[in-house]
């Protein structure tokens, strides 16, 4: 069964940048559609930001111009750098793998909070 891991979360300042990395287990990472997500306390889970397998991302209106996700698909690994933080940007972000709209595997999820 495919596995994902999450690292990289915390607590920082808001204005502060923090990256988070998500390590895949397998041979096929390559061909995933790989994708962040947040869920804050009373809220639904929400889309941060994805990239294909080609490489294509697509953004949240709300992180764009902020975040940047990339993949290392010789290290199994997409990231997602996070600048410009924002105390809304707390919550707890979740690695996901998707082939097209079949979902492959969720991560345990990261912890990041932004606060003075």
């Amino acid at each position: 069964q495919v596995q994902l891991v999450e690292s990289g979360g915390g607590l920082v300042q808001p204005g502060g940048s923090l990256r988070l990395s998500c390590a895949a287990s397998g041979s096929i990472f390559s061909i995933y559609t790989m994708g962040w997500y947040r869920q804050a306390p009373g809220k639904q889970r929400e889309l941060v930001a994805s990239i294909a397998s080609g490489g294509n991302t697509n953004y949240a209106d709300s992180v764009k111009g902020r975040f940047t996700i990339s993949r290392d698909n010789a290290k199994n690994t997409v990231y997602l750098q996070m600048n410009s933080l924002r105390p809304e940007d707390t919550a707890v972000y979740y690695c996901n793998a998707r082939r097209v709209t079949v979902n492959v595997a969720w991560g345990q999820g990261t912890q990041v909070t932004v606060s003075s």
